[in-house]
């Protein structure tokens, strides 16, 4: 006869059965040999013991009568594990084994929240490795007899979400902003009710022991609130502001991405050459230039050389023409920013578009321009001739009007990083746009300061370089 002590029923043979402790609420498989339980087993005290029978084998729990070894009827020859784990798992939660008793008041429970999956789909390899991991640590504090709360819930990840439901609506002929505000929100509530059912089944099924009765929704009332709160007192300290920043802005979905969230590609795209002429020139004098993206060159605020280039040194301070039809003039600057081995050793600067082209208009103080609506269509700074075309349009047709005119020297094909949105998959646009940002500098410094007082433990301790690296230490 073995005893076999653990924390899920798969462990076991399906002869085994399970027990309650008397004192902190593990459970123990038996099997025997012939797969016939031979006695009863009951808590005592702090230590469990085993007395043999010669009537019907019970499984006794604080005294009490849970089920007899013939309840079982034949014993199956494999393990089916669907059968099993789902009517285990259903009595530990029937019976309120996943909830932490009332805590003393000196007493210290042991409190680990679940990261809370997007409540997007289904869950993936990722999930449940953090499950694993730390249903086995809520298990471990709950049979050392510590009130152990697993906290359960799920995030509302508003961009997968919104992306997700605009799908489902296309599939209808619809679109967000025809059926209006309210009844989108009321399709995504929706969405979150039938998906989050499903993530909640497949915790289950891997035997996660959270207190399904505290389970929280980001959304929900109680947690908004707590955001309006926290958000507060972060604006009241002044580690939140607002302000217009380059940020990564996704046009399909209408919002700014983190830079986490935007993933690169390699794709065999057109280095374009082209011709900035002099304002003030009379012979058709000019700067060749080079760039990925001539659809900004609507945006343009500068012409860039290095300063230490000697073909370009005598032309810093002049002005070159906007081509595409503005009559718009631009300086031509000099900063180390550019490679004088790429391209022509000239780049186009495009503060509103680009975020290096950004930087060097912080430090030449030049305009920002933003010539581009928050769908990526040329706005109206593209003129009768461009505006209201989609970026990649615009691109071909800006091109196109540039050869007639002889501005074009020539193209040649250039294998490029193209920033996607891990979301949707759609080419990210840079763009200047106003959004609430927060300072993290001192709360970075405070966390650090945390693991080095001891006040946060690291385990193992060899991850404390992945938390300075983390926090720019």
């Amino acid at each position: 006869m073995s005893i076999i002590r653990g924390c899920w029923p798969r462990l076991w043979p399906v002869e085994g059965f399970v027990v309650r402790s008397s004192w902190n609420h593990g459970f123990l498989g038996v099997s025997t040999p012939g797969g016939r339980g031979r006695g009863l087993i009951r808590g005592v005290g702090k230590r469990m013991v085993m007395t043999k029978t010669k009537e019907r084998r019970r499984i006794v729990s604080k005294g009490r009568c849970m089920a007899s070894a013939s309840d079982f009827g034949e014993m199956s020859k494999l393990y089916d594990f669907r059968s099993v784990e789902s009517i285990v798992y259903e009595w530990w939660e029937r019976e309120g084994f996943f909830k932490p008793p009332p805590v003393k008041l000196k007493e210290r429970p042991f409190v680990i929240p679940m990261p809370p999956p997007n409540v997007t789909g289904y869950l993936h390899m990722g999930h449940a490795m953090f499950v694993a991991l730390q249903d086995i640590i809520a298990r471990y504090h709950r049979m050392r007899g510590k009130a152990t709360l697993y906290l359960p819930g799920t995030d509302h990840a508003g961009i997968a979400t919104q992306m997700l439901v605009e799908r489902s609506l296309a599939e209808e002929g619809l679109c967000r902003s025809e059926i209006g505000r309210e009844a989108f929100l009321q399709r995504a509530w929706l969405w979150k009710e039938e998906k989050s059912g499903y993530i909640q089944g497949q915790l289950r099924r891997m035997g996660a022991s959270a207190d399904w009765t505290r389970e929280r929704f980001t959304l929900d009332p109680e947690m908004s609130m707590a955001v309006t709160e926290a958000f507060v007192r972060l604006h009241q300290k002044g580690l939140v502001y607002k302000g217009d920043y380059m940020v990564n802005w996704s046009p399909s979905l209408q919002t700014a991405v983190s830079d986490l969230e935007v993933e690169y590609r390699e794709e065999q795209g057109m280095l374009y050459y082209f011709k900035y002429t002099f304002e003030d020139g009379e012979d058709g004098s000019y700067i060749p230039v080079a760039t990925t993206r001539p659809e900004t060159i609507l945006g343009d605020t500068a012409v860039c050389v290095n300063p230490h280039d000697p073909r370009f040194s005598h032309v810093v301070g002049h002005r070159v023409v906007v081509p595409g039809g503005s009559g718009r003039s631009i300086p031509v600057i000099a900063d180390d920013y550019v490679d004088m081995d790429f391209g022509t050793g000239a780049v186009k600067i495009t503060p509103g578009h680009d975020p290096s082209d950004y930087e060097v208009g912080k430090r030449h103080n030049l305009p920002i321009i933003t010539m581009m609506n928050k769908d990526a269509s040329i706005n109206s700074l593209g003129g009768s001739l461009y505006e209201g075309l989609d970026r990649f349009e615009c691109r071909k047709k800006l091109w196109e009007d540039m050869r007639r005119d002889g501005l074009v020297i020539r193209e040649e094909p250039h294998l490029q990083r193209v920033p996607v949105s891990q979301r949707g998959g759609e080419v990210i646009e840079p763009m200047v746009s106003t959004q609430w940002f927060v300072r993290t500098r001192k709360m970075a410094q405070a966390a650090m300061e945390a693991v080095k007082k001891g006040e946060i433990v690291i385990v193992p301790e060899r991850f404390e370089s992945v938390w300075y690296s983390w926090f720019g230490g």
